[in-house]
């Protein structure tokens, strides 16, 4: 009997390694028809689960706690299982080059409980050859088993829209890619199981690897190219954000905005295709030049708020800023490799100290990673500037007289707004004589 039959006849287990806004929602997916087993290293995690809690925001409390999912951090429980799926992080060291050390980590961890009859998914972001080349030979030698023969392997790039609640886990076309057919065929079935928009088999775990590096690459670009233009146009006097309402009219535009370009896929994945390139003697052009760009926004905008301040008479380190979002991202709790977070140290290094708003984030997790105390939104007062960073719901919702509360008792012409996602209506504010930039 395949391993595909005796998982759906619940003879057999999926384990989900790696329980954040990737590896969550596949477990409870999946938990619905086969049984499942949870998988994270962080205890405090797996209590907020088993309590109902979804610190990812991704499922919500209502799933969490109707779910079957069997938490756990003991990770001799991986042993029941046999077909194991890896979501588990990969970022960048401080040099910009791939960081494999979780991969490897979690790679330890499961051949040590490898058993016989065994597929082992990885879904962690990495460049072409990793999975076969790196994740098989720490799972033989830990388990002491051999790989086509004990156990197989696959790949399946997570594809995952942290705070999309439209194109969701069961919408989103799986890529998924096995080391031969049989194994294909099965790791193909078992997602097809949640999968609603179908999966698309590649030809090898490298294509796949590849798929996965570049998809987010070609993004990165795009993104980068609106971000020179934006760049440009502020010199020019023109709003970026009308240019691409008049572009996006056209039936084959791309639809692309700039704007501050982090999170985890996005923002590094463009590093994982350079760093293979390079190793094997090609120098990347574009995407180098792009991920030049990205990274290089949040210098840009830190010096459009100074100069914004200088404009408006202000004495630049007495001035009062606050930023109205830090997470990567809009409707989303992560804070991890935000650029927001680069304007924030860019600003303090002119002795500026601003305060930062978001109802959305982990407040512990902002704190640990950065040491950033977030305020609630009513205790902002007195400011000289606003700066809106990211486009939470909350803040696209805000009228001109909610803003217009948070600032000192003077003239508009001194207030100073910073919409770096054009989340405002530029005219009505400038209407009343604010002093009003986007992006």
């Amino acid at each position: 009997m395949s391993l595909y039959k005796k998982i759906i006849e619940k003879q057999e287990k999926i384990s989900v390694i790696g329980l954040g806004y990737v590896g969550m929602p596949l477990a409870v997916a999946f938990a619905k028809i086969v049984d499942v087993i949870g998988f994270d290293l962080n205890q405090e995690k797996i209590s907020l689960y088993k309590s109902g809690i979804d610190p990812t925001k991704e499922i919500g409390t209502d799933k969490i706690k109707n779910t079957t999912v069997d938490f756990t951090f003991d990770e001799t429980r991986l042993k029941e299982a046999k077909f194991h799926i890896v979501a588990v992080p990969t970022p960048i060291n401080s040099d910009k080059t791939p960081d494999l050390t979780p991969v490897k980590k979690v790679s330890e961890m499961i051949g040590r409980n490898l058993v016989k009859g065994s597929i082992v998914v990885y879904e962690s972001t990495v460049y072409p050859g990793v999975t076969e080349g790196v994740c098989m030979s720490i799972l033989e030698k830990e388990s002491g088993l051999k790989c086509g023969i004990d156990f197989k392997l696959g790949y399946s790039p997570e594809r995952i829209n942290p705070g999309d609640k439209v194109h969701t886990l069961e919408k989103i076309i799986k890529i998924v890619s096995g080391m031969d057919d049989i194994c294909l065929e099965e790791i193909a079935k078992i997602y097809e199981l949640v999968i609603e928009a179908g999966v698309h088999r590649a030809g090898s775990i490298k294509v796949a690897e590849a798929a996965k590096v570049v998809e987010n690459s070609q993004r990165d670009i795009n993104i980068a190219f609106m971000n020179e233009l934006a760049m440009v146009f502020d010199r020019m006097d023109i709003d970026t954000s009308e240019v691409i309402a008049a572009m996006n009219t056209k039936w084959n535009a791309l639809g692309f905005y700039p704007g501050l370009v982090g999170g985890h896929c996005i923002g590094v994945d463009p590093y994982y295709f350079v760093y293979e390139a390079e190793k094997l003697g090609y120098h990347s052009q574009i995407v180098l030049s792009g991920r030049k760009v990205n990274d290089g926004m949040a210098e840009f905008v830190t010096a459009e708020i100074i100069k914004k301040l200088v404009l408006a008479n202000k004495i630049v380190k007495q001035a009062k800023i606050a930023i109205l979002g830090v997470t990567f991202k809009e409707n989303c709790p992560d804070t991890r490799n935000s650029k927001v977070v680069d304007i924030i140290f860019n600003l303090k290094e002119y002795g500026l100290n601003p305060v930062i708003v978001d109802p959305e984030a982990d407040f512990e997790e902002a704190k640990h990673e950065y040491g950033i105390d977030l305020l609630d939104i009513s205790e902002l007062k007195d400011l000289d500037c606003v700066v809106l960073a990211v486009s939470h719901d909350i803040f696209k919702s805000l009228t001109l007289e909610e803003i217009d509360s948070f600032f000192g008792a003077f003239p508009n012409n001194e207030k100073i707004i910073i919409d770096i996602k054009s989340m405002l209506e530029r005219k009505n504010f400038e209407k009343q004589g604010y002093i009003y930039w986007n992006l």
